[in-house]
């Protein structure tokens, strides 16, 4: 995380403009290109065309900031039109000033980073020495950022999350997996009374009804409600009976307050899960199986969409996801059909009807009596059995 002062604040925020005009450039310039008839513009094209418009008056304001900006965001617009003709993702929109976040790219031959700072390309215009110390930006914490000579950086980009400048970079680094102390594979199934329900017994309790959410939540409820005061005091009327809001020093004080709160509860959920994840990781299991839940059909509910939403079910898959493929274990998602609740884990009858109310599952062929949960997981640890067995 940075700490940059006014005037670093100032220059990243412009470079962030840059960016995003460089990117809806290329862009509109693509989906010109395609109503006219032409082929696919390669971004090489399209970087030579914006170095003659640079040489306009117009334009030459863009040479106050670095070229690796604008190559970077041509070269996303490009991969990003090309992805939607491949049928890999929607079509691209352009980015907003309100809506899209605020990020920009950084060449990795220009970069350097020690232990308390970073320096970025071209944020100081002028090449006095007085003038270059803007270009260094203070890190939040120290002596974590991967630094020596035989260290590589890959994609470096800063990002503003609305409260604070962060430098997202990729670092190599040989990663060794030993597979021979592995136990059995676990199944995991997640709920809303409790977060997640692992086959060996284990559970991890819902985060969100802990003390600490819930003075946190209530302390947002009462933020809003007095940023919606100090609104509808600075309303104004216009003509045609309609009312404009004005923005003072205090709401956008109020706002920023809210957005902190908000980033707290999500800092905090997220911090549980990692600390879950992680946790499930160290027990080197053989592999790992979840349901492909369809949390977009499951937030249709009116009644449980909030507490689902809250249990944030997407974030824990991919997490696991990705610890398990750094460490070497199999990740299987099991289908998103597959009766994992219904089913008897013990004699493997499926039970036609089982309500969100019955919390213990009892079977009908054999009487067998488990947590629903938990006979869930011992299915998907099962299921996942099958699949590594063939």
């Amino acid at each position: 995380m940075f700490l940059p002062n006014n005037k670093q604040k100032t220059k990243l925020f412009e470079c962030a403009g840059v960016a995003r005009w460089a990117y809806n450039w290329a862009l509109e310039q693509q989906q010109i290109n395609y109503q006219n008839g032409g082929k696919f513009l390669y971004d090489s094209v399209l970087r030579k065309r914006l170095t003659e418009l640079k040489k306009t008056e117009e334009y030459k304001w863009l040479n106050n900031y670095s070229n690796n900006i604008t190559k970077q965001a041509i070269i996303d617009a490009c991969n990003a039109y090309k992805n939607f003709f491949e049928s890999r993702t929607k079509f691209p929109k352009f980015k907003s000033k309100k809506r899209s976040k605020p990020s920009f790219y950084q060449s990795t031959a220009k970069i350097i980073i020690t232990d308390t700072r970073v320096k970025l390309e071209k944020l100081a215009t002028s090449k006095k020495r007085n003038k270059q110390k803007l270009n260094w930006i203070k890190l939040a914490e120290q002596d974590r950022a991967p630094i020596g000579k035989n260290i590589k950086y890959y994609n470096p980009r800063i990002t503003f999350d609305g409260l604070n400048w962060w430098l997202s970079v990729g670092v190599e680094e040989n990663m060794k997996c030993n597979n021979i102390n592995y136990s059995d594979g676990i199944g995991i199934d997640l709920g809303i009374k409790d977060l997640a329900i692992v086959s060996t017994g284990q559970k991890f309790k819902n985060i969100n009804k802990s003390t600490k959410i819930k003075k946190t939540e209530k302390r947002l409820k009462r933020l809003q409600r007095r940023l919606s005061k100090k609104y509808e005091l600075n309303k104004i009327q216009i003509e045609g009976g309609e009312y404009r809001y004005r923005k003072t020093k205090n709401i956008k004080k109020s706002e920023f307050l809210v957005q902190k709160t908000h980033k707290k509860l999500k800092n905090i959920r997220h911090d549980y899960i990692h600390q879950i994840t992680t946790s499930l990781v160290r027990t080197k299991p053989k592999y790992v199986v979840m349901e492909n839940l369809n949390t977009c059909g499951m937030l249709k509910n009116r009644k449980l969409s909030k507490a689902i939403q809250e249990q944030v079910f997407h974030e824990f898959k991919r997490q696991m996801e990705y610890k398990c493929m750094w460490n070497g274990i199999q990740f299987i998602l099991a289908d998103r059909f597959y009766p994992s609740s219904k089913t008897c884990s013990k004699c493997g009858s499926v039970k036609d009807k089982l309500s969100l109310s019955e919390r213990t599952f009892i079977c009908p062929e054999c009487g067998y009596e488990i947590d629903r949960d938990l006979n869930a997981s011992i299915n998907l640890q099962q299921y996942g059995k099958s699949i590594v067995c063939h």
